[in-house]
Formats: C-alpha cells, structure tokens, sequence
C-alpha cells in the first residue's frame, strides 16, 4: 500500500538499540547502575492468535492555540490502516507512542488522524492543545451526531489532525451502557472516515473497560507497548484474553500488528530476560527497533511537543522515525 518514504538522516535500529540510554534521572549511562537481580520472568500463556500508567501531563500547554479543523483534501487514500494502541497496563509509553507515531508518519507524507480514547487526554496534550478548552471532543462523537472528521483538529506537525479528549469522556462508559450496540459505536465513526487518511490511530485507556473494547472493535490491528520491565508481563495475558473475546463475538479480521518494546535500557539485565521472553512468544511481531528510555522523550510532552519538535536529531526521535518506517513497511 505504502511507498518507500525518505526520512532525514538518522542512525539504523540497530545503532539506536545499541546506544547507551539516558534513564529519567539524569544519570549518564557511565555511571555504575545495579543489575537486576535475577527473577523468574512471568511467562506469556498462549493464546489462539498473536495480535499504560499514561505519560507523564503536560505542564506547559499552548493555552490560548485556537481550534482548528482544517479537514484532508478530498480524493483520500486507497486503503486506511486502523490501529489500536492499547495496554491495560499504565506507565508503558501508550500515550508516548500514539503521540510520536503519529508525528512521525505525519512527517513521512502520510494523513494520520488519532483518536484520544482517553479521559485523561494525554494524547492530547502531547500535542499542545489545551484538553480543558475544547469545544468538542471524541465525546461528541461517541454520544452525538458529530463525525470524527468534524471535531478532528490540525497540530503544529502536518498530515496530522487529533480527535481531542477531556474529562467528560470518563463518564462516557456508564452513559453508553444503555446505548443500542454501544461496542459498535466507535467502529461506525471509524468506517465513515476510512479513505480519507493514510492511518487512525487511536490511544486506548489504561483499562479494559467499554471504551477499549469499543477500540478493539474498530481497530484493523493492534500495537502493544510493552514496558521492558517485570510487571509488563503480568497482565498481559488478561489483555489477550480480551482481545480473543473481541475477536469471536465482534470483530473477527482483528489481529495484533505489532509489540514494541519501551523504556529499553541496555545497563540493565532484566531488559534482555524480559524482550527474550516477548520475543520467544511473540516471534517476529515483535517490531525490530526497542524505544528507548530517554529524558527528552519524558520531557516533550510537558511542552506540548512530539519528541521530533522537541528533540528532532535525539535517541527518541530516530526510534520513532525507525517504528514509522516499520509500520508503513507492514501495512
């Protein structure tokens, strides 16, 4: 479906796994760091088919940036690839990821439109609009009548246009419950935009509530950040088991597109047990490049950047630019 694109300069995965990584501390890589102590790693039960705490909010938002819903050019695309960023986990990059992806498959030529299905519109801020001076939201959508393409907004990185979330997405659930297929809700707004962007993405709450399932149902696919860390893989057997679910009663093309392995770091021993035992469960999903754990990538968001705004020649930048090429070349 997708060209070869041509990014700026940046260093092959390889070279950004290898690099030594800045944790959020601030300590250099240099510097004596204590290895794990070895545990026994939770091991992934199998399942029928292989397919986040959120980012840290913004403390700087462009409070007065003006809403804009300058809509794609018409004649659209041939084919629009819909992807569910999604963990039941919180801390693991989600929110990091949608932002980042986004931006970067932007920067790529290609017409993105992410869904912040989160009441903690992370995503949102991540991109410098102010999450409590919206006046619409993917609330409006999911119990109005506006279209996705109605509320979606520009940002400051081009191809890219946000479908905002606010707090009144929290009590969405409990409102869609006596709604007339409510799983099925998202997916109707989702078809109606399809052709019109290159990818929709869509960043799913830290739960396995009525709105993921509500994503699940929508998606083409599913992108797991996965946190290089113990407890990433305790629950995410219960997140499979979820996704089977979705997959026999709701949406039976539903597939998991990629795991991305985040917050890589190559001083610490537990990081290889636990990208070894995602990698001998998952096999070649697994995306080839590791996110790594950098300050700058903890930092962007406070400003209401993408890590290619804040940081365009850092570690965080050439990873994502390294995930935007993968995806395209799967989808």
């Amino acid at each position: 479906m997708h060209e070869e694109e041509t990014f700026p300069p940046a260093k092959d995965a390889s070279d950004v796994r290898a690099d030594e990584t800045v944790v959020s501390t601030g300590v250099e890589a240099s510097e004596d760091v204590p290895e794990a102590v070895d545990a026994d790693i939770p091991k992934i039960e199998s399942t029928a088919f292989l397919p986040f705490e959120p980012a840290e909010p913004a403390r700087v938002i462009q409070e007065n940036k003006p809403e804009s819903t300058i809509l794609p050019q018409e004649g659209g695309t041939a084919h629009t690839l819909v992807l569910a960023i999604v963990n039941q986990k919180g801390g693991v990059g989600k929110s990091t990821t949608a932002v980042n992806l986004a931006a970067t498959l932007g920067e790529a030529g290609k017409k993105v439109m992410l869904i912040d299905l989160d009441p903690q519109a992370n995503s949102t801020s991540g991109f410098g609009l102010n999450k409590n001076k919206r006046s619409r939201s993917v609330y409006d959508a999911l119990l109005g009548d506006s279209s996705l393409t109605e509320i979606a907004e520009t940002v400051a990185i081009d191809n890219v246009w946000v479908v905002p979330s606010n707090i009144d997405l929290a009590g969405a659930e409990v409102e869609l419950v006596s709604v007339m297929s409510r799983e099925m809700r998202l997916k109707s707004l989702v078809d109606a935009s399809r052709g019109s962007y290159d990818y929709i993405l869509i960043d799913c709450p830290p739960s396995l509530g009525l709105l993921t399932i509500n994503a699940l149902t929508a998606a083409d696919g599913l992108l797991i950040p996965l946190q290089c860390e113990y407890y990433a893989l305790e629950g995410l057997s219960k997140l499979l088991d979820s996704m089977r679910l979705v997959k026999t009663h709701l949406n039976p093309d539903l597939e998991v597109f990629g795991v991305l392995m985040t917050m890589y770091d190559t001083r610490m021993k537990l990081t290889q047990q636990v990208v070894e035992e995602v990698e001998n469960h998952f096999k070649e999903t697994v995306f080839d490049i590791y996110i790594p754990r950098t300050v700058r990538l903890s930092e962007a968001p406070s400003y209401g950047q993408s890590i290619i705004e804040y940081d365009p020649k850092g570690k965080g930048a050439q990873a994502y630019r390294a995930l935007a090429k993968e995806v395209m070349q799967r989808g």
